[in-house]
């Protein structure tokens, strides 16, 4: 039998696929995400979003709460002694110009894509990665059950945290700082859409440079977060909204003020 030459590319497609699909469940990353199941059952959480409601005061609430918070909230962190339990970031261009922030940041548990040492030769220390799965971007994706085998893509870095949330045990989780609205997105069709009064996120300097990073779909993030929802009414989770204002309707609003601490 005649030799087959592949290109590298296609070697390396090959491998990595292999690699995700047999051996990441039994690798030190898969091991480690695995020690994560029903870390916190029956217990809640915050998912902390960056947008322009966020307020210093709101986070010096969750010093002793679960709490999952994504790429540049490390700019209010000289406002707060309150840090994240978990950290994650999958953005790869907020990753690659950050990433020197984000590798000194002392939080313990951090989480990211396993393609990025990969693909972009990202490394972080002491970080935990997890395989991401990438669906249909027309449709709602779907739910991980079993974060080992991959967490879905939804176009935001909160329905990363809910499935990771929802694998850890955790039975009510609240939202807050999601404001899910930005001064220029990008719809299903193409179309940019410019709100010229929307702010981005809770401090001018977190996107500079917005022209490099991409431009958010929220229609996408949307049906990320009614898949979520769905998951979670057919699972006796709660989600809650929390967020001060904001766009986001998908889940029962709740005043963060009356939450008992």
């Amino acid at each position: 039998m005649k030799n087959v030459k592949r290109s590298m590319f296609e070697l390396n497609y090959r491998t990595k696929k292999y690699i995700k699909e047999s051996i990441f469940p039994i690798s030190s990353n898969g091991k480690n995400i695995k020690t994560l199941k029903n870390l916190h059952l029956s217990k809640r959480c915050f998912i902390i979003g960056n947008g322009p409601s966020l307020i210093p005061k709101d986070l010096d609430k969750l010093k002793n709460e679960i709490t999952f918070a994504f790429n540049r909230i490390y700019y209010i962190f000289d406002k707060t002694d309150w840090r994240p339990t978990y950290y994650c970031s999958e953005d790869d261009k907020t990753i690659f110009k950050s990433k020197e922030e984000i590798n000194n940041l002392k939080i313990e548990d951090k989480f990211f894509p396993v393609n990025f040492p990969w693909d972009y030769n990202i490394h972080f220390k002491n970080a935990n990665y997890y395989i991401f799965k990438f669906g249909d971007r027309n449709v709602e994706p779907r739910f991980s059950e079993d974060i080992v085998k991959g967490i879905y893509w939804g176009n935001t870095v909160a329905y990363t945290a809910i499935q990771m949330a929802v694998y850890m045990g955790i039975k009510e989780i609240y939202l807050l700082g999601v404001d899910h609205n930005f001064s220029k997105m990008i719809n299903d069709i193409g179309e940019i859409v410019i709100d010229e009064k929307a702010k981005d996120y809770f401090i001018e300097k977190y996107n500079t440079d917005k022209e490099d990073l991409y431009i958010p779909n929220i229609e996408m993030s949307t049906r990320a977060f009614i898949a979520a929802k769905k998951y979670a009414d057919n699972h006796n989770i709660k989600i809650y909204n929390a967020t001060r204002g904001g766009k986001l309707e998908v889940f029962e609003r709740v005043d963060f003020d009356k939450i008992l601490f």
